[in-house]
Order: structure tokens, then sequence, then C-alpha cells
């Protein structure tokens, strides 16, 4: 783990606070891929602020703003609709940092496997996820999300 995403014990919140911090980390990403899962690219760019920042390789630059997530989530879905397979995204490992400025700085392991019509689920991807959360209207949100993959780097 990079130093920058370490909380100093000074800022690290009270053990019961902490625990629901992460519980609703967990949720947040439950919630998050599952509606990336069925197709939802407005409502999956809806959980991001709107001038978030996404690094995804191979892409040669980051996705900016709710609009480019939201094209993007749509050309992906087209793309898995024509192969006629399902894709699923799994999210685990979580490590949840609290920062001063109530951001939270998360890491985690996400993998992405398709399954074909009448066929075997296979692992696509195997990726680190390493996110910026803020809070907006009272919900988290993801301000900057970057991705690397296991076979890229």
């Amino acid at each position: 783990m990079t130093a920058e995403l370490m909380a100093s014990a000074e800022h690290a919140p009270h053990p019961g606070e902490f625990a629901a911090l992460y519980a609703q980390a967990q949720q947040f990403y439950a919630h998050q891929m599952q509606i990336l899962d069925i197709d939802g690219g407005e409502q999956w760019a809806a959980t991001f602020t709107e001038d978030a920042v996404v690094e995804l390789p191979p892409l040669p630059a980051p996705l900016r703003a709710r609009a480019g997530l939201t094209h993007y989530a749509r050309a992906t879905a087209a793309r898995r609709q024509r192969a006629g397979s399902r894709l699923h995204h799994w999210v685990g490992m979580l490590d949840v940092r609290p920062q001063p400025d109530g951001t939270l700085h998360t890491r985690c392991s996400a993998l992405a496997h398709a399954t074909p019509p009448g066929a075997t689920s296979k692992v696509l991807y195997v990726c680190v996820m390493e996110d910026v959360l803020v809070r907006a209207h009272g919900t988290w949100r993801t301000a900057h999300r970057r991705i690397t993959r296991d076979d890229l780097t």
C-alpha cells in the first residue's frame, strides 16, 4: 500500500465509527457493481461525482465527468450484448482509510468475469481498484478511481 493512502493514528476514527464507515463502503461497492452488471449506464455514472476522474487500462486518457462515464458504460454494455455474455464484478479485500478531510481512500481487489450463454464463467480481468470516496447529498460518491490490471502491469 502506498503511503498516501495510510491514515495517521491521530486521525483514526473510533472503532465503532470505523465499523460503520467500512460497512458503508462495502454497501457502496456492492450497489455500484450490481448497477454496472445490469447495464445501468446513467445509474452507474450517478455513483460518481459530477467531476469524477476514472483511470482505466488500456484507455489512453482518463474518463472525465459523468457524461464520459455514461458513454463508456453504454458502449461496454453494447459490446457485451453483441457478444451475448453476461458480465459480473466481484470486489473483495477492501481496505478503507478515513482521511482528515472526511473522504475515504479505498483499495480493493476486483474481478470481472463473463458467462457466455450455456457456458462456464471465465475470469476476464484481475484488478486493483483505488478510489477516493466523498460524501455528496448524504451518500458516498467516487471522485477518483484508478484501476490497474494484473495482466497489463
